[in-house]
């Protein structure tokens, strides 16, 4: 990983005329301190940890540089930010000062591939600026006329000099510096020959730059679309397919030939990834029965998170789903369906795993010989033991480093890791660079819910997604304060993937809530942040909760599940055509691609979250696109309230009106900045209004 430069470094000749100086400044280190350039440049944001890891984005991706930049005096500054593409060519970038009393600059930047780049702010000297504005206001005066109209030539021949001009633009600038230096003209049309919009505009694009002092470089990293955006649906691969005998009860498991048939649907609800959980041969020792009890039957399947058996470990494939020739139909399928297919990837094995008899020293072994199993007090997890890496690091780092390697030879580019907070964090700083070398497109989405500051260094170091406390987060006030966290503090980071539920999670919010929970919370997710997820059986509406547990009772990571898609379920509402919707309204709304761009509004009933995200496609300059969220997030009570809108951060001005097009009922109204609505719960009387913003 590229380090942060710790000295400024002036710009090459072609970018202007640094400063030069044969003063030696090593002296200030004896006192502690950097030199700043001729033109100090500081505060440049956004920089991760001083710039020792990189800025993060994807391609497309427009996110705001800014910087401090002034001088001395009162001639004129300026401000660029100068992109350095993977090839090594720079692109200019003007700045604007947004708050020149705090000499606030500020300049929209994205990156049109992927790759390693880098970024740093330049600041000027602006020998016409200074010009144009202390000469228009001596001559208009008639202080020292002919003075500064020959100070105004001599600017423009500098800029003539500089080079980079076209022939038309030196035409524009010639014919300026002959007319400052006709006498026998009017003194204001003189004037205006250096001041014409003409002139303004060719040194707009290629201005004179003097003074150029840099600021030290930012590594930024720049990744695939789907690293920031995308729609993930989960399923346990037995399970689909899987039959259950009505006469034994016994069950028969699904395989990757049977689940093949479930992909289809899964891309016709508009999903990006199908996520599978671990696919690898399951230990028998210690194997958990039903709800995770200790007592497992002959034929109970055990959790796939036990790895390993006889058969193998995190390189072989469970002989009940079938084999690699399966596996790659499978894959091969999903491509087909535009779908990638995402891996679960749990460093943790059974006490069958061969790791356990050929390499007892990857693991931790207690002053019995015995190896230790998987705690979290007064949690035990007997039929697992987690991989331990401070015996031999090479060895368990090479190990795990082939491993992955052999499912991206069979075309998986995308991995789900679990509990990866319970790993060494320099671990995955090098495996992730390491199959980065090769594989730059595989992305990592880290399952760790956790402490703040390990799920953001694990994002630091290089998991581009990472699981959240969406899940935990139930009002309208700690939404808007988590999600204005991701979109602006984290956000040059750290991507946030929200789900409504896993196979591991089911809140009381979500198990009490009903189909109104359900409606109200896959909507959120799906338009707060760019990815979200489903887990097989959203659907169905599965909020049984076990007792004394937030999550699902007869959990499917201890039993097979046979969801009977299509059929009836219980009397409720299959939300098939509910999640096909939020995935088309995604899909043709550019703004819901995007994190940092959300803004929250005011609602009079505090039960109702407002926000909105405003935004066109791709940083390309297409139509700018705007959506607004109205969510009633009381499940059980119809909410009616006054909205209080910041029509600015809508795109449109203060006392505009507007056409608010439902995309969720097809109504269309007509709004101002206060308009008045009811919302919910139900599936009819719907609880979330999103809304297509255009003109009246």
């Amino acid at each position: 990983m590229t380090e942060h430069s710790t000295t400024p470094t002036p710009s090459a000749p072609a970018s202007g005329r640094p400063a030069s100086s044969s003063i030696d400044r090593s002296v200030l280190a004896t006192v502690g301190q950097e030199p700043l350039g001729r033109i100090p440049v500081l505060d440049v944001e956004p920089v991760v940890d001083g710039g020792r890891r990189p800025t993060k984005s994807v391609v497309g991706e427009v996110f705001t540089v800014t910087a401090t930049v002034f001088r001395e005096g009162h001639d004129a500054v300026n401000a660029t930010v100068v992109l350095t593409d993977p090839d090594g060519r720079e692109h200019h970038v003007p700045m604007t000062c947004t708050n020149p009393g705090l000499s606030h600059w500020q300049a929209q930047v994205h990156a049109d591939r992927a790759g390693v780049w880098t970024f740093r702010v330049e600041g000027w000297s602006d020998p016409y600026a200074t010009w144009e504005h202390d000469g228009t206001i001596k001559v208009e005066a008639g202080v020292d006329v002919e003075l500064m109209l020959e100070e105004g030539a001599r600017v423009l021949e500098r800029a003539l000099d500089d080079g980079g001009h076209d022939d038309a633009d030196r035409q524009v600038l010639e014919e300026a510096v002959d007319t400052l230096r006709r006498s026998a003209l009017p003194t204001a049309e003189r004037l205006h020959a250096g001041t014409s919009p003409q002139v303004e505009d060719v040194l707009a694009r290629t201005p004179l730059r003097e003074l150029v002092s840099a600021s030290p470089g930012v590594t930024w990293l720049v990744e695939r679309p789907l690293a920031l955006t995308g729609a993930w649906y989960e399923i346990f691969p037995r399970s689909e397919g899987a039959t259950r005998d009505p006469d034994t009860g016994l069950w028969t498991s699904g395989t990757f030939t049977t689940a093949q048939e479930r992909l289809p649907a899964i891309a016709d609800m508009g999903f990006d990834v199908v996520y599978l959980t671990p696919v690898h041969p399951i230990g028998r020792t210690n194997r958990k029965g039903r709800n995770n009890t200790l007592d497992a039957g002959e034929h109970d399947p055990g959790s796939p998170y036990a790895i390993g058996s006889a058969e193998g470990g995190h390189d072989a494939l469970h002989p009940d789903l079938g084999d690699f020739a399966d596996f790659d139909a499978f894959v091969e399928r999903a491509q087909g369906l535009g779908l990638e297919v995402a891996m679960d990837i749990a460093l943790q094995a059974s006490p069958d795993h061969p790791w356990a008899t050929e390499h007892p020293e990857f693991f931790q072994i207690r002053a019995d010989g015995s190896i230790a199993y998987a705690e979290n007090p007064p949690k035990k997890y007997q039929d697992i033991y987690p991989v331990f890496f401070d015996n031999t690091p090479d060895e368990v780092y090479a190990e795990i480093r082939r491993v992955i390697q052999v499912w991206i030879d069979h075309g998986i580019r995308i991995f789900r890791v679990d509990n990866p907070h319970t790993k060494p964090v320099n671990f995955w700083q090098w495996l992730i660079a390491d199959v980065a070398q090769d594989h730059p497109d595989v992305i990592w989405l880290a399952e760790a819910f956790t402490k703040p500051m390990m799920m953001r260094t694990l994002a630091k170091v290089g998991f581009q997604q990472s699981y959240t406390y969406y899940a935990w987060r139930s009002t309208a006030a700690e939404l808007a304060e988590y999600v204005t966290e991701l979109a602006t503090e984290t956000a040059p980071y750290m991507r946030p993937s929200f789900w409504p539920t896993t196979h591991d999670i089911l809140t009381p919010y979500m198990s009490n809530g009903g189909v109104t929970a359900h409606l109200v919370r896959s909507a959120l997710a799906a338009t707060l942040v760019p990815t979200y997820g489903i887990y097989a059986g959203f659907e169905h509406v599965e909020d049984v909760p076990r007792t004394g547990a937030e999550e699902h009772v007869d959990n499917e990571k201890y039993e097979y599940k046979d969801r009977r898609w299509g059929e009836p379920v219980g009397g409720r509402p299959d939300l098939t055509g509910w999640l096909t919707m939020l995935n088309r309204v995604r899909a043709e709304h550019p703004s819901l691609h995007w994190l940092r761009n959300v803004t929250f509004h005011h609602a009079e009933d505090e039960n109702l979250l407002v926000f909105s995200k405003h935004g066109g496609g791709a940083g390309d300059g297409s139509e700018q696109d705007t959506v607004l969220v109205v969510a009633n997030l009381d499940p059980y009570t119809v909410r009616a309230s006054r909205l209080h809108l910041d029509l600015p951060a809508l795109g449109l001005s203060w006392g505009d009106r507007f056409r608010a097009h439902d995309l969720v009922t097809g109504s269309t109204w007509t709004w101002d900045d206060a308009p008045y609505v009811e919302l919910g719960p139900g599936y009819g009387h719907e609880p979330v209004h999103i809304v297509h913003v255009t003109t009246a």
